[in-house]
């Protein structure tokens, strides 16, 4: 089997299973420390090959949301999120594009792109994951200042995550 299927395959249920067997039950407290959530399964459609079509990353992205709702028992919120960045993942990239553009053979980590390129690519992709999660779960604008609490501490909170895992392991790939 080609190494990148296998890579993505192993990150998949790496992740996955980070998310649902650790991740899920961690607690930071009472009152507003409730509002950090640490999602990093999105990590999975961030580090896809650049090649890969877009109708694959939907594809994928929804396989893996699916996945996490399987365990977190949320009715397809986070298969909507996951959908919904894996949609505009492209866009994402398209809009950061280096002078040079990509060499569309390798996964964008923070290895390949530099740290500067991988912040702000991150940065986007999981505040828009998490602004759009929050805002189906809570399904109501009402609460915008909650759904703003929670995308804001959450984004925090996973990219600390996603940058230490990127820093340890990101030359793995």
């Amino acid at each position: 089997m080609n190494s990148i299927i296998m890579t993505n395959i192993v990150r998949f249920v790496l992740l996955v299973l980070l998310q649902v067997l650790v991740l899920q039950y961690v607690r930071i407290g009472e009152g507003y420390w409730r509002s950090f959530h640490f999602l990093i399964y999105p990590l999975f459609i961030f580090l896809l090959p650049l090649r890969t079509p877009k109708g694959l990353v939907i594809l994928l992205g929804f396989v893996v949301g699916l996945t996490v709702d399987f365990f977190y028992d949320s009715l397809g919120i986070h298969a909507a999120a996951s959908t919904f960045t894996a949609f505009i993942r492209a866009s994402v990239i398209r809009w950061l594009s280096p002078k040079g553009g990509y060499n569309i053979n390798f996964s964008p980590t923070r290895a390949r792109m530099g740290l500067a390129w991988f912040i702000r690519y991150t940065s986007i992709l999981l505040f828009i994951h998490l602004f759009f999660y929050f805002s189906v779960e809570f399904f109501t604008y009402a609460y915008w200042a909650e759904i703003l609490k929670h995308s804001i501490s959450s984004f925090l909170a996973s990219g600390l995550i996603i940058l230490v895992q990127q820093t340890i392991f990101g030359r793995l790939d």
